[in-house]
């Protein structure tokens, strides 16, 4: 079947919809050949590990999921800590890291669109992991007592990819 183009185009516009497309294809291909007639094609396909190819290109997209929701929970940690902490010195650093991150999140969804309806669900995933680290960062520096589990922990989409920023505890 020749490319028309769909499917490269694909790759480029994202690439998390492409890698599960492919695995998909693979998959029908397999099963396809097994049943086809046409030996010359079967007996140089046949060797192929088809099912591990099909995972391995599936787990690239997978790779950039789990990018994506280790970015968030990056941002989330650091809004913690620019919100709770007390302490001045580090907080350039937490900005810097969430500055970062961010930028990190939009390669990602602009190479993988299809990654960006998962945002919300990737963020109440990330969110108890980012809290546990950032009360142990705080606790480890002596910022916060052991009232530390009334410390709330949600940030919508807009607050973890766009520009804004908790006012600091005081």
């Amino acid at each position: 079947m020749p490319d028309d183009g769909k499917i490269s185009g694909l790759y480029d516009r994202d690439f998390y919809e492409w890698s599960g497309q492919q695995a998909r294809a693979i998959r029908a291909a397999r099963v396809a050949l097994s049943d086809s007639r046409v030996n010359d094609i079967r007996a140089s396909l046949t060797e192929m590990d088809w099912e591990n190819i099909a995972e391995e290109i599936e787990s690239l997209g997978k790779r950039d999921r789990r990018e994506l929701q280790n970015r968030i929970a990056t941002v989330i940690e650091h809004l913690i800590k620019l919100q709770f902490s007390p302490a001045d010195e580090p907080r350039e650093g937490w900005r810097d890291t969430v500055r970062r991150s961010r930028d990190e999140i939009e390669m990602l969804l602009d190479d993988s669109p299809s990654l960006r309806p998962m945002v919300p669900g990737l963020a109440n995933k990330a969110t108890r992991n980012a809290l546990r680290y950032a009360i142990d960062g705080l606790r480890n520096h002596a910022e916060i007592d052991g009232a530390a589990s009334a410390i709330p922990a949600e940030y919508t989409q807009d607050q973890i990819l766009n520009d804004w920023w908790p006012e600091a505890r005081t």
